[in-house]
């Protein structure tokens, strides 16, 4: 009898375990990537009428919210041209069809994309593109006042494409004063980057900057030890620049998924055998910017799966939660990959598989997924598995006290309306513009509660439907996601 006691109540203990194991962070990053570099995501065409482009990203925004995701990152600067009303480049053609064309009627896209994602509570991070100036080298359809045309010393051609020449200051200072320009104007959440540094390798061809390799060397670095300082102090001086402007905007790096191989830095680096690495090949010392605090983020493209020879998701996963110091870590899923017939890629086991591994570390703040269009085209009932299972309830954005960690003032609530299956709970909008509000059914008593968050909103009122006699509060969030304490209990 005590034995089947025993093994009851360890069974017990087990599926608690299991149950809390399983569900999911209250606080979690969950973006997804819109590519516009080709029309990949969005617009889907290049002819589209502005209401076709709008209803496109709205779109997309309201699948997103509807999955309980709170983050976009959106690509506003694919090749050194624009998808806002900028000074210094030309509206990009993959908006207009023809580059260097304004919208008509004239609309600023990222203007319109900022305000709606606001409006449901999904953050804005602004993925730009530092250095990849043309799709084609040979083939430059930029007006003449363009910099491509205006400074072609500036550029330099590798393979089919045509670079920015990262070693060249004046470079430097000219994409310094770029993302300057995006910060100051728009009210973007975030400024992002992905893994274009330096181009990946092509084959045994060099990177042609031999010459300024020569000029600019100034403290006789290797070539390899010089490109990786020009892409530091790019780095470095972008998230100062970004933080004297506004210091509440973050600055996120998505690097490739392999800092280096082991065979390469046993000490370091990671048990994979990848063919190009960050550090080696790409110039790009990420866990440099992350240990000196130069980023706020680090989301590394985690595209393989489970079990791949050379790059193993699970040894990846590890290696970047050992690697995050203290900046946040999130991880990058390739539901590109998806296809019928393509294992392990067949179905969505392999992704659900990846999510859940990201909860079991410590450091592993969440997830983004690319790309965007993959949702339009709910390859496998991918909506209905996020917003049903895995994201089944929402989350709030993980806190960044080196930005900010004051609280905001609690809140007092009322029930204005209420009858039978419809209640609406109402409150004071805080002073803070950007404030948002977090909406949580209490669950066991006015003492000792649980609280379930049910539902993350920039508007001052919930509506409940349905019977019961459920206690609610609400918290209100800063802009940087700092919560406030409960509000008073309305039932």
């Amino acid at each position: 009898m005590r034995k089947s006691l025993l093994l009851i109540a360890c069974l017990c203990c087990f599926l608690t375990c299991f149950s809390q194991e399983g569900k999911a962070p209250v606080r979690e990053f969950r973006a997804a990537w819109i590519a516009t570099v080709a029309n990949i995501d969005w617009p889907s065409r290049r002819d589209l009428s502005v209401d076709q482009q709008k209803q496109e990203i709205l779109y997309l925004f309201d699948r997103l919210q509807k999955n309980n995701f709170n983050a976009v990152i959106v690509q506003i600067r694919p090749v050194a041209d624009a998808f806002y009303d900028s000074p210094y480049e030309a509206w990009s053609k993959y908006l207009t069809g023809k580059q260097g064309v304004a919208p008509t009627p004239y609309y600023d896209p990222l203007k319109f994309m900022i305000e709606e994602a606001h409006k449901r509570c999904l953050e804005f991070h602004a993925w730009v593109n530092p250095y990849r100036a043309l799709m084609s080298a040979y083939r430059n359809d930029n007006p003449s006042s363009h910099v491509t045309k205006q400074h072609p010393n500036w550029f330099v051609n590798y393979g089919k494409k045509k670079y920015f020449n990262p070693g060249l200051p004046e470079v430097r200072n000219y994409t310094l004063k770029v993302m300057r320009d995006i910060v100051k104007r728009y009210d973007i959440d975030a400024l992002h980057m992905d893994d274009y540094f330096y181009p990946y390798r092509i084959g045994k061809t060099e990177f042609p900057d031999l010459s300024a390799y020569r000029r600019y060397n100034k403290n006789n670095l290797s070539r390899d030890d010089w490109r990786r300082e020009n892409v530091n102090v790019l780095v470095r001086e972008l998230n100062r620049v970004i933080k004297q402007t506004k210091p509440h905007v973050k600055f996120g790096i998505s690097p490739f998924g392999v800092w280096r191989n082991s065979n390469v830095d046993s000490l370091r680096g990671s048990n994979t055998t990848a063919g190009q690495t960050n550090y080696d090949d790409l110039f790009a010392d990420v866990i440099l910017w992350q240990k000196n605090g130069w980023i706020d983020y680090s989301l590394p493209q985690l595209y393989w799966e489970t079990g791949h020879k050379a790059v193993d998701y699970n040894t990846l996963i590890k290696w970047w939660n050992d690697n995050a110091f203290d900046r946040h870590m999130y991880i990058g899923h390739a539901i590109y990959k998806l296809k019928p017939g393509k294992t392990p890629w067949h179905n969505l086991d392999e992704i659900d598989y990846q999510i859940k591994e990201t909860r079991r570390y410590p450091k592993v703040q969440g997830s983004a997924f690319y790309s965007a269009k993959f949702f339009r085209k709910n390859i496998f009932n991918i909506n209905h598995y996020f917003e049903n299972d895995i994201y089944k309830t929402p989350a709030l954005l993980p806190e960044m006290p080196w930005l900010n960690s004051e609280k905001p003032k609690p809140i007092q609530l009322q029930i204005n309306y209420s009858q039978e299956g419809v209640r609406l709970i109402k409150w004071l909008k805080s002073d803070d513009p950007n404030a948002q509000y977090a909406v949580y059914k209490i669950v066991n008593g006015r003492h000792e509660y649980s609280k379930e968050l049910v539902k993350v909103t920039a508007d001052n009122y919930y509506v409940i439907i349905g019977k019961g006699s459920e206690e609610y509060g609400v918290t209100a969030l800063n802009r940087h996601h700092v919560e406030s304490e409960m509000s008073n209990l309305v039932r």
